[in-house]
């Protein structure tokens, strides 16, 4: 259990993110939530959707350092969302929507950067994800927690996270659960 550690990040709609991390190796648990915003007390779901509190819908993710390194997260997050459009992620627009990374300690800042710099000549486009410090993380609300896992046949499920769950198993075969 000493090899538990967490990262914090979103990229768009956090039932994505998560439906992706729920299939990887070293991933014990993946929470959807809420971080980055200044509004008081703990955001709703639709004061977040309304863009006005600053927040973006991320994931916060607890991983065994001792089978999938933060390094090895990080880039299965920036290649399995577009990090190059800002505050958004496809026809999901506005603020809660960033490509985000919030460290919790300077390392984790440090490889977020590293990472970042190794991944930008893949792109055609400047990648814009923010790397920020984490401050505090709000859960979500019950009804997002395992959205894709308890709504499987749901339109938004079938038209953009089965194809991010096909991305992922192709281009991170090996780093997924059996």
């Amino acid at each position: 259990m000493n090899n538990l550690q967490q990262a914090t990040f979103g990229g768009g709609c956090f039932w994505c993110t998560e439906a992706v991390f729920l299939e990887v190796k070293g991933i014990e648990k993946v929470v959807s939530g809420y971080s980055g915003g200044n509004a008081p007390g703990k955001p709703t779901y639709r004061e977040i959707c309304s863009g006005l509190t600053g927040h973006a819908e991320v994931i916060q993710v607890t991983y065994d350092e001792n089978i999938i390194s933060y390094e090895s997260i990080l880039i299965i997050f920036m290649t399995t969302h577009d990090p190059t459009q800002l505050n958004r992620q496809g026809a999901d627009v506005g603020t809660q929507y960033r490509s985000v990374i919030y460290y919790h300690n300077e390392q984790q800042e440090e490889i977020a950067q590293t990472v970042i710099n190794a991944l930008t000549p893949v792109y055609n486009e400047k990648i814009v994800t923010e790397i920020s410090p984490l401050s505090i993380f709000y859960e979500a609300e019950k009804e997002h927690q395992a959205y894709y896992k308890n709504n499987p046949n749901a339109g938004y499920c079938s038209f953009v996270i089965n194809p991010k769950l096909q991305k992922l198993r192709t281009m991170h075969a090996d780093k997924l659960i059996d």
